[in-house]
């Protein structure tokens, strides 16, 4: 098990390391990330991308180098002149600005001059908050649907609960926030109509979770009960669980002992990869809430061509998917112990 996990762990790190590789290449070839702002500002970010190894500074001209960007005669009267490096030239740069100062660069329009890593730090606490409210609201909830429409296949309950399952699954998360938006905020006024600042009371900061979990949620909580009535269901019709009623065991105890034990089997892990879809969902709803997490910073900075913060961002997202899919793999092994990891035949 041990070194499964350590494989695991190496296999997404140079999974990581390819991906984002690709992405600063890709990156670097779109047209470079002028900043805005006063002379002082532009010089400053200039010098940074110097020092990271992105841009050379000289006196004069000279034509045989890359793209111009910049010329400027700062107060000593010494000229700078500004020339990209080659993209093979900054991507082995901006290795060893990680490996060795952990430098992803500066914000160009986000926050001027701020380092782009800071930016992602500050924000991502919002977006975790939400989406782990969102998790432990629906998981939950969703299970326990799912076995009651298990245990009450084909009847009326089971209908009415697999009919409502259908109809939320198929509405985008971003049209339930809008018409929660329009019924619990901007008409009857019970609920903040965007997300509460830092200086708001506590109340109105809790209630301004409301609207965007119960957006998250309803998405989550169909995809767990339909996962779980299904693997319910399937378990209780299986030939163990017959065996198990004809020595003796009652309706209930067969299903606590033995059906819903081997069913939660592929569900726990299940929880994991749906916490991702639902990262990767907010995007969308922090940018129409107003929340000031990272898939809103995303959204802003992808617009203003921030560069830096759009790859920093898609680090975040990226590592995270894929240290979620090593602990997804991993417990497998812990809630089924027949289940061993890198066995050999």
């Amino acid at each position: 098990m041990g070194k499964y996990v350590v494989k695991r762990l190496l296999l997404a790190l140079l999974t990581s390391i390819i991906i984002l590789s690709i992405t600063f290449i890709l990156m670097k070839m779109l047209p470079f990330n002028k900043p805005v702002g006063t002379d002082a500002s532009i010089y400053a970010y200039y010098t940074n991308q110097v020092n990271l190894g992105f841009v050379v500074d000289l006196s004069e001209e000279n034509t045989a180098l890359g793209e111009y960007l910049w010329k400027y005669v700062d107060p000593g009267k010494v000229t700078h002149i500004y020339y990209v490096k080659p993209i093979a030239d900054q991507y082995f740069a901006w290795l060893r600005n990680i490996v060795t100062k952990w430098d992803w660069g500066t914000s160009t329009y986000v926050m001027p001059n701020v380092s782009a890593m800071y930016i992602i730090v500050t924000r991502i606490g919002v977006t975790i908050s939400v989406n782990i409210v969102s998790v432990i609201i629906s998981v939950p909830l969703g299970i326990l649907l799912g076995i009651w429409a298990a245990l009450k296949k084909n009847k009326i309950t089971d209908h009415v609960i697999s009919t409502l399952v259908m109809v939320f699954i198929s509405v985008p998360s971003f049209v339930i926030i809008s018409l929660l938006m329009l019924w619990l905020a901007y008409n009857t006024g019970w609920l903040p109509t965007q997300w509460p600042s830092v200086s708001a009371p506590t109340q109105t900061r809790v209630l301004g979770y409301i609207i965007p979990v119960l957006s998250l949620s309803f998405g989550s909580i169909c995809g767990y009960c339909r996962f779980t009535r299904a693997e319910l269901c399937e378990v209780m019709s299986s030939e163990y669980l017959l065996l198990a009623r004809t020595k003796g065991l009652t309706r209930g105890q067969s299903i606590v002992r033995h059906a819903l034990r081997n069913a939660m089997v592929p569900i726990f892990p299940s929880i994991l990869s749906e916490f991702i879809g639902i990262l990767g969902g907010s995007m969308i709803l922090e940018q129409l809430y107003g929340i000031p997490g990272i898939g809103r910073l995303y959204i802003t900075a992808l617009n203003a061509s921030d560069y830096n913060v759009v790859f920093v961002d898609m680090a975040v997202f990226t590592t995270i998917s894929l240290l979620a899919g090593v602990l997804l793999d991993i417990s497998y092994g812990f809630i089924d112990p027949r289940i061993r990891m890198g066995a050999k035949k």
